[in-house]
């Protein structure tokens, strides 16, 4: 469903990714972590075809990222940002149905979707017609959730999407997210800081430094057995951990 093959990309002179490996199924949630810098980021900007690799090839739903096929690929996605990413002139509906009314879905179509939608993310449907501004933090993920799926794509990406949120609220995304993943089998690809959340959506976790994929496998693999001082201190500096103390 996603593969990179070979990717690398430097900004101004400065590589930034080095001759990337990656695949996941369909159905399978593929996390990415790793310290500020280390390419999770662009990695994910490459899949949706925000930015185009120096040199290597990156698929999507069997289709190869290129200048041609961007709007056939970004037809497959649906992608998440801190925040939501939500336009501040635009209600919670508006947000969530602005790709499909531009495709010209007719009104019942689009009411049935985002109840559907709002049931499914747990948004209250008294919210819909607020702006961005005026809904908690845990409310903006969630509509920004709900416009990721509005079309039904196979793949999602998400680009740490709870990081702004205070610890209580992120643990009920979490619970709530890792369900809709559960129920939906969308192939998702997660960037994240954090090695609890990583565990906690997926058991395949890539772990990025300077470019390079560090260690990939499980939390317990990197944890038991880290490929180098570099995933041993990365490991280490995770205060609390689903796989206990380390």
């Amino acid at each position: 469903m996603i593969r990179l093959e070979q990717i690398s990309h430097a900004f101004d002179g400065v590589p930034v990714l080095q001759k990337i490996d990656l695949h996941a199924e369909p159905g399978v949630t593929l996390a990415l972590i790793g310290p500020s810098g280390c390419g999770k980021s662009t990695l994910l900007r490459i899949l949706a075809g925000l930015v185009l690799p120096d040199s290597g090839t990156a698929t999507v739903a069997d289709i190869a990222v290129t200048p041609d096929t961007l709007s056939q690929v970004r037809d497959q996605l649906g992608y998440v940002i801190q925040d939501g990413g939500l336009f501040p002139h635009l209600s919670a509906c508006d947000n969530v149905t602005i790709r499909a009314r531009l495709a010209g879905w007719e009104t019942d179509r689009l009411r049935s979707r985002v109840a559907e939608l709002a049931a499914l993310t747990r948004f209250p449907e008294e919210g819909l017609d607020r702006l961005p501004a005026q809904l908690s933090g845990g409310q903006r993920q969630r509509v920004g959730m709900m416009r990721a799926l509005m079309m039904d794509p196979p793949v999602l990406l998400l680009d740490e999407p709870l990081a702004a949120l205070d610890p209580m609220i992120r643990r009920e995304l979490q619970d709530d997210l890792q369900a809709i993943f559960h129920q939906l089998q969308k192939t998702v690809v997660l960037v994240t800081h954090d090695l609890n959340e990583a565990a906690w959506f997926s058991e395949h976790i890539v772990l990025l430094h300077a470019g390079s994929v560090a260690q990939q496998g499980t939390a317990a693999q990197l944890s038991g057995d880290p490929a180098s001082e570099f995933v041993r201190q990365f490991v280490r500096a995770q205060r609390t951990s689903v796989f206990g103390a380390v």
